[in-house]
């Protein structure tokens, strides 16, 4: 790969499945790699594609974490002050250098995540695109003047919260990082981010890229670990704001957490999104984004469309042509450039989702093709976690397989006959992360997506999530916003200012 030589040199690694080894710490604190200062139990990290172990990393204590919020709090003192344009220079030159350094850092995600190293490297392009856009509005940010009578007046200033914390899912490791900082730090914040222990690698590099920009030593910081390392951070009396993504559960824990500190969050949860087919949309393109809605990184988005409703009319010849497209995918090595589906997260996860299987054929429903495991002929692969894309038919709502969060590449298939019927059933759902749907009646998809419960709504697309929109979920898929001018609402507090121009007159 070209400019590898880029990497820091605590990094061993080649273009070749199972060559990475990292032995250097990945906890970042003060402007550099450190080893937890009362490090715990000692976590494995896989590469999904080999099985193999790649690193160690040492969970953090609560002295540790205590260390990092206080170095986030002492650079939050210098940065806070800096001016919006000040701060936009710095966004802008981490933007640069990710962009710089977009395959070297695509590689670090495809290796650590098990992601095809072709989705890999859109990731990273979200990523320093989110910096850029962060980087416009920072200088933008402001409160405003309102006139009272006699010449009195009142203005509101916009204000950083202060030491932010982050804690990542492993599904998008880089990107969710950045989607998080950004916006933060735009505002003025300081962050104290935790990425997932199975994914711990290429959040550390981001931290190293925001130093390399300039941001004040200690600004964003890194801690490793589990639940644990988390509850230090959730509990610690500096900390500001939470902003989570993953499970349902544990956002239910972090918002208790929180709550005693009354702490603002924000919470990015699961999803059980519908993807509703009508019989008038453009088959080729419709079947195109049941595919996007449902097999990117192996299935394991939140916002996936899974519950794919489809108008019977067009039941069998879009199943028929689902089930062709499906078995097209490339399954294996996440590092060549033609394969479009890699390897699971890990072996727990992936029993899983074969366990999810299982119980659906119990239940009923048809595996039409895919579900099993799938062994690569390389032989350096056959301990990764892989299998085949799978497309479920004969499902129905109340099977497991449609109301529960598999999180894996399972489509659900469901037929329906008419839009009122399909709107209240693609609404019965303890989820509201997301929706879609494919028609030519423009009217049609309008008065469908103004009627979905779901946060995200896609019409004649799906999973297309740029950081100009804001991006979140309604219901148990939890709330506040990533992404969009909505972001800074959620990263930065009012206050307001009172002026009076005349002598007060007292009531007393």
């Amino acid at each position: 790969l070209p400019r590898l030589c880029a990497l820091p040199h605590s990094l061993a690694m080649s273009s070749v499945t199972g060559t990475f080894t990292i032995h250097q710490p990945l906890n970042y604190r003060a402007g550099s790699r450190v080893q937890p200062a009362d490090g715990g139990q000692a976590e494995e990290v896989y590469e999904p594609a080999t099985g193999r172990v790649i690193s160690k990393l040492l969970c953090s204590g609560e002295k540790e974490v205590d260390l990092a919020v206080q170095s986030a709090k002492a650079a939050f003192k210098i940065w806070s002050q800096m001016s919006g344009m000040e701060r936009s220079r710095v966004l802008l030159e981490a933007a640069r250098i990710i962009r710089e350094q977009r395959e070297e850092i695509a590689t670090l995600e495809t290796i650590n995540n098990g992601k095809s190293i072709f989705e890999a490297r859109v990731d990273i392009d979200v990523s320093w695109q989110c910096l850029e856009y962060y980087a416009g509005l920072a200088g933008s940010l402001a409160g405003e003047h309102i006139q009272l009578p006699g010449g009195s007046f009142g203005y509101t200033r916009r204000e950083p919260l202060g030491v932010c914390v982050g804690i990542g899912a492993w599904n998008y490791p880089f990107q969710i990082a950045c989607w998080k900082s950004a916006p933060a730090l735009a505002c003025g914040n300081a962050m104290v981010f935790k990425p997932s222990p199975f994914t711990p690698i290429s959040v550390v590099r981001l931290a190293e890229i925001f130093t390399e920009a300039g941001v004040p030593k200690g600004l964003f910081n890194v801690v490793q670990g589990g639940v644990a390392t988390g509850q230090f951070l959730c509990h610690h009396p500096d900390v500001a704001k939470i902003s989570f993504t993953g499970s349902v559960p544990t956002g239910i824990k972090i918002m208790e957490m929180a709550a005693k500190g009354i702490k603002p969050v924000t919470l990015e949860l699961g999803g059980k999104s519908p993807l509703i087919i009508f019989a008038d949309c453009a088959l080729e393109n419709a079947v195109n984004g049941a595919l996007m809605a449902n097999f990117l990184t192996q299935g394991e988005v939140c916002c996936n469309g899974t519950r794919v409703f489809v108008e019977r009319k067009i039941l069998d010849v879009f199943t028929k042509e689902m089930v062709k497209r499906t078995q097209k995918i490339k399954v294996g090595d996440p590092l060549l450039e033609d394969t479009r589906m890699g390897a699971l997260i890990n072996q727990p996860h992936l029993d899983r989702v074969q366990g999810f299987i299982k119980q659906a054929k119990e239940q009923g429903a048809e595996v039409l093709c895919g579900g099993d495991l799938y062994v690569p002929d390389d032989p350096k692969l056959k301990n990764g976690y892989y299998m085949r894309p799978c497309v479920l038919g004969n499902c129905t709502d109340d099977m497991t397989c449609v109301k529960e969060e598999i999180f894996g590449p399972v489509m659900s298939i469901l037929p329906f006959d008419t839009e009122e019927e399909v709107v209240e059933r693609a609404n019965n759902t303890k989820f509201g992360l997301a929706g879609g749907v494919f028609t030519r009646d423009i009217q049609k998809a309008h008065r469908v997506v103004a009627a979905l419960k779901a946060g995200m709504c896609f019409i004649n697309n799906y999973n297309v999530s740029p950081v100009e929109l804001p991006f979140g979920g309604y219901k148990a898929s939890g709330f506040g916003r990533e992404n969009g001018r909505a972001a800074i609402e959620y990263y930065s507090q009012l206050k307001t200012v009172c002026v009076e121009m005349g002598d007060v007159e007292s009531v007393f």
